[in-house]
């Protein structure tokens, strides 16, 4: 396990992730460049296939950019490290799944932080805000994928007031999966972190490029590059011995072992 800013622990094929900053788990640039590097070595490494993000603490996820260090001479538009703003948002080519176990307050750049993750649960007393709007800034990431995973109306208004979310409606909005007393989300998460480390990594791959690169294309245009293989993930994929042991497990009616090749 590395200490610091960003605590890591390896369970088998799962990496967890902790921010931990005390007071508030806000990232400066350095602890960006630190999520950057943690997050690019996941992607890399084939023997992690699921990572899960969390704050340390009871109160706090993350609310983001950390003002104090702005005001002691940290540029906003400072070196943010591989991925951009803690090493999640621009990762090229992460394939495999994120979870975000938001544990507490999750605003402005934390809120654009879980956003990156593909599936968020979040704990019963966690609340959500883009306070951008109150010190006259954007919350650019979150205004790039907020309409995308919500109502319209309900992520401008988000984006336009400031106004903070309970679990409870992030919940009914859709853009938290599930909401678990506070005692009860870790060992959620991980159980879920397991579920999907015991399932066909390269499935998930193709899944990630594909949900990734379709968004701006049609629906016929992204259906043709799926089955002319043009995705590369898919074109692994249906070489791969895991499609093979797919379908002998299948016709053997036993699970299948996943082999990620």
């Amino acid at each position: 396990m590395s200490e610091g800013p960003i605590r890591t622990a390896r369970r088998d094929h799962v990496l967890e992730v902790t921010l931990d900053r005390p007071r508030a788990n806000a990232i400066d640039l350095a602890t960006s460049r630190i999520m950057g590097e943690v997050f690019t070595e996941f992607r890399d490494d084939p023997e992690l296939r699921v990572a899960l993000l969390t704050g340390a603490g009871e109160k706090f996820f993350c609310p983001g950019w950390d003002l104090k260090a702005a005001n002691d001479g940290d540029a906003v538009d400072g070196d943010y490290g591989k991925g951009g703003f803690g090493g999640l948002q621009e990762l090229r080519g992460l394939n495999k799944p994120v979870i975000a176990a938001v544990n507490g307050i999750c605003c402005g750049g934390g809120l654009e932080l879980a956003l990156s993750a593909d599936i968020i649960l979040a704990a019963d007393h966690a609340t959500f805000a883009l306070p951008e709007i109150r010190s006259g800034t954007v919350a650019d990431a979150a205004t790039v994928k907020l309409p995308k995973r919500i109502p319209y109306h309900i992520a401008m208004e988000m984006l336009f007031t400031g106004r903070w979310l309970e679990a409870e409606e992030a919940h009914r909005w859709g853009f938290v999966n599930r909401i678990l007393p506070g005692a009860e989300l870790m060992g959620a998460a991980r159980a879920l972190a397991d579920e999907l480390a015991a399932g066909p990594p390269l499935v998930f791959a193709a899944i990630k490029e594909i949900v990734r690169e379709a968004e701006d294309m049609s629906f016929q245009d992204a259906m043709n590059r799926i089955t002319k293989s043009q995705f590369e993930t898919v074109e692994r994929l249906y070489r791969s011995e895991d499609q093979k042991e797919g379908a002998r497990a299948f016709a053997e009616k036993r699970d299948p072992v996943w082999k990620g090749r």
